[in-house]
């Protein structure tokens, strides 16, 4: 191929390179594309307040319950966030293109989460019996909030890592960034099914 083509094709990539980087990373891109999400964000968190505030008798009955509350959030918002930000990066890089039982990239990241899910789960249930009593009060034990943990972890992780793959795949299919759609969407829709697993962990254990 004569040299002349060689710049040519170096010419309309370095111009088609730029032109998507400047919408890619363009203020009014990310603005128009997360701000609504970020909105959702901020109404999820409401959402989930009111159904903690329906926790008051499990609260009440197993003492340590609220130490963990925070802990709970936190711990399936980031893994879940942390999953979509990896599928959307490797939805851009084109090894996820569809749902796929089959693809490695999409199932490893998936029992990842999964796995680290379930082993934090058990460390915050320690954590929060232990912090309890060192703080002087009333502890429900370690095995009731480490099965709440558990149980509150793996059923949220099931449902956030299937929306976070819809989320993903659909969103860079109608045009949008998943880094800017995903990862606002999981930590809000974690919050509030992390929250209501938790609520429904709590109600199991005590019938126990």
């Amino acid at each position: 191929m004569p040299p002349e083509s060689h710049r040519e094709e170096d010419i309309f990539e370095s111009q088609f390179i730029d032109r998507y980087l400047s919408e890619y990373a363009s203020v009014s891109s990310i603005v128009r594309e997360a701000l609504p999400f970020e909105l959702l964000a901020t109404v999820g968190g409401v959402i989930a307040g009111i159904i903690f505030s329906g926790m008051t008798s499990e609260l009440e009955m197993i003492p340590g319950l609220i130490v963990i509350y925070p802990g709970v959030l936190g711990l399936r918002g980031n893994i879940s966030s942390t999953l979509g930000s990896r599928l959307g990066s490797a939805i851009h890089m084109g090894l996820i293109t569809d749902i796929d039982r089959n693809n490695p990239e999409l199932t490893n990241n998936i029992s990842g989460s999964l796995l680290l899910g379930f082993i934090m789960a058990i460390l915050l249930g320690f954590l929060g019996h232990f912090v309890t009593l060192a703080l002087g009060f009333e502890s429900a034990g370690a095995f009731k909030l480490i099965l709440i943990c558990v149980i509150s972890a793996l059923t949220s992780g099931v449902i956030l890592s299937f929306v976070a793959v819809l989320l993903a795949i659909g969103m860079f299919r109608f045009g949008f960034d998943p880094d800017n759609v995903v990862t606002p969407s999981i930590a809000t829709i974690g919050d509030i099914v992390s929250m209501f697993m938790l609520f429904l962990s709590a109600k199991l254990v005590v019938m126990l």
